[in-house]
Parts: C-alpha cells; sequence; structure tokens
C-alpha cells in the first residue's frame, strides 16, 4: 500500500500496521482521531522506520512509543 496522500484513512492504516508490527497490548494511543494529518509525514517516517526492523527490543518499542506520543494531538 502507498502511503503517499496524506489521508484520514492511510493514517488510519499506518497506525493499525504500527500497531500490530510493535505489539502493543493498549491500542488507544493508535486512534487515528487522535492524529493530525498535519503530522502525517512525521508518523509516515516513523512508520517507515518501524516497518523496515524485524524485531524491536522492548526499549526500542517504549522509545518509539513515546515519539508517537509526541505526535498525538495535544
Amino acid at each position: 500500500m502507498s502511503f503517499d496522500e496524506a489521508n484520514q484513512e492511510n493514517l488510519s492504516q499506518m497506525l493499525n500496521e504500527l500497531a500490530d508490527h510493535l505489539n502493543v497490548a493498549n491500542r488507544g494511543l493508535f486512534d487515528a482521531e487522535d492524529y493530525d494529518l498535519n503530522k502525517y509525514n512525521d508518523l509516515k517516517l516513523l512508520h517507515q522506520v518501524i516497518m523496515n526492523k524485524e524485531k524491536l527490543s522492548a526499549l526500542e518499542t517504549q522509545a518509539f512509543v513515546d515519539e508517537l506520543a509526541t505526535i498525538r494531538k495535544k
């Protein structure tokens, strides 16, 4: 799937893929409604980095979750 276009559907798909790949139990952080399309490129970059890693350590997972929190709407 191409994530070139910043739209709500792509945002939602990226967040679902991130939640699956990070194996996060609390998916509340991955609700597309909580993200602003103005920060789409930030999320897209984070998505690319995470999806290119086969396995993440617990520390890496926490760092990416913390970074997601900074991208969310305040």
